[in-house]
């Protein structure tokens, strides 16, 4: 039995961890963010670190330090169907509703539009996404480790790709930053803080954690302090990577719209980058090395949803799954990149609350002695606030006013702090975590006076 693992084994975990969280939809938001926060950068920039690097190392540890066995069982805490109810849901979420098709979009518009006429984009990416779901759903039918292989392999090298033009990008700048748009003119930390959501890393954090500390465990390492310590050095390492990554893209996004224009999401500027500094050649293997990125990621999330549907509905085979989720994906995706992260922000806006809550909850559980009122009351709180907050960016996805929701709406706007940031659901979650931590607190102590 191993207390400690050697640094060679904390890095390779770092790297496996950074290559599973490394979907190449991750690349578009820093640039977008990069083009529309222009010379706000900085702050936006740390307001998009703390949502985007900070709350997936933080749900990594969460899931660690609370010694469940899976995301259902940290939920179940709260009420069983709601366990399944928030795990599904974060399941549909990181997979076919969002973060798959995106896969097939990104795919098609870094690698792809560039070279398709502008006439012909929605007839270009039908058929590209055609064969890409029709690959991906044969690999998930029968996976094997050659998609992993595959993986391992990529991740590197789409690292070292951007690497190169992100050094080129700082050596030699397309141009100056440009002007903020806005949400970015005033208020820049906390709209890079509301865009870190979309990577939706926070949320495949609590499911990837598992797959980290199960290697972890298969390594000879037992003791849950040692785990903990283990998981927090590995996913140190993974975050880093994604910070310094994110930081470059965002740059080369900001000093972009001279040279490129503005673009309504981040694809096009890393095809315009790669085209800009290393011609058709640079377009070409940013193109090929995306492509095949964001396949091996759109198997992964269509594997992980069967497998995860098949263990809540047994009588549906693993393979029926598969072609239902991998049709699905395909037909979501042809909505277009645009469509799908818009209407991904209203179930962000919900989702985010109640999985940092959770992961809050997960490590001040020993204070309150594991009592399920304060995960049923804290939940519970923020589900009222986190429910309007999703309604509310629905209503702007969609473009209709909802009358009934706006004296609620206007009741929280005056009644609760940082509601008009985003985060109005914050301070109430705190305050009943306070209050119920220290009845539980007190009964626990009659109960065991009692004894």
């Amino acid at each position: 039995m191993k207390n400690k693992l050697s640094l060679s084994s904390y890095t390779a975990i770092g790297f496996m961890l950074f290559a599973l969280f490394f979907g190449a939809g991750n690349l578009i938001f820093p640039a977008q963010l990069g083009q529309y926060a222009g010379s706000s950068l900085w702050p936006a920039a740390i307001g998009f670190l703390i949502t985007g690097v900070g709350l997936p190392l933080l749900g990594i540890l969460a899931m660690a330090f609370s010694g469940s066995r899976n995301l259902q069982e940290l939920a179940s805490r709260v009420h069983p169907a709601y366990g399944i109810f928030f795990t599904a849901l974060l399941y549909l979420s990181i997979g076919p509703f969002f973060a798959a098709p995106r896969t097939g979009t990104v795919a098609f518009e870094v690698g792809i539009a560039p070279f398709v006429g502008e006439g012909s984009q929605q007839i270009g990416l039908l058929i590209f996404s055609i064969i890409f779901f029709a690959i991906a759903l044969l690999f998930s039918l029968y996976p094997a480790k050659i998609v992993d292989n595959i993986g391992k392999i990529l991740a590197p090298g789409l690292v070292v790709l951007l690497l190169v033009l992100l050094v080129m990008a700082f050596v030699n700048p397309m141009g100056s930053m440009g002007t903020p748009q806005e949400g970015y003119t005033s208020g820049a930390f906390m709209t890079g803080f509301l865009e870190g959501y979309n990577t939706m890393d926070a949320l495949a954090s609590l499911v990837f954690a598992i797959i980290v500390i199960n290697v972890i465990r298969s390594m000879g390492v037992t003791s849950k302090g040692e785990i903990l310590s283990a998981t927090a050095k590995s996913g140190s390492i993974a975050i880093a990577l994604l910070g310094i990554i994110y930081l470059g893209i965002a740059y080369m996004g900001s000093t972009s719209t001279g040279a490129l224009g503005l673009f309504e999401t981040g694809g096009p500027v890393l095809s315009g980058a790669a085209s800009y500094y290393f011609g058709t050649v640079g377009s070409v293997l940013l193109a090929v090395v995306i492509i095949l990125a964001c396949l091996t990621t759109a198997i992964g999330l269509i594997t992980a949803n069967a497998e995860y549907f098949h263990t809540l509905l047994p009588k549906l085979s693993y393979k029926t799954l598969v072609v239902f989720f991998s049709v699905i994906t395909f037909v979501i995706a042809n909505f277009g990149l645009a469509n799908i992260i818009a209407f991904s922000i209203p179930v962000l806006m919900f989702l985010y609350p109640l999985a940092i809550v959770l992961m809050l909850l997960a490590f001040l559980s020993p204070l309150f002695n594991d009592a399920r009122m304060v995960y049923v009351s804290t939940i519970g709180v923020t589900l009222l606030i986190s429910t309007f907050d999703g309604l509310k960016a629905l209503s702007g996805s969609l473009g209709v006013e909802f009358g009934w929701m706006t004296p609620i709406i206007s009741f929280y706007e005056n009644a609760l702090p940082l509601y008009n940031q985003g985060l109005g659901w914050l301070i109430p979650a705190l305050v009943v975590i306070a209050i119920t931590g220290v009845i539980a607190h007190l009964q626990h102590k009659v109960e065991t006076v009692n004894a």
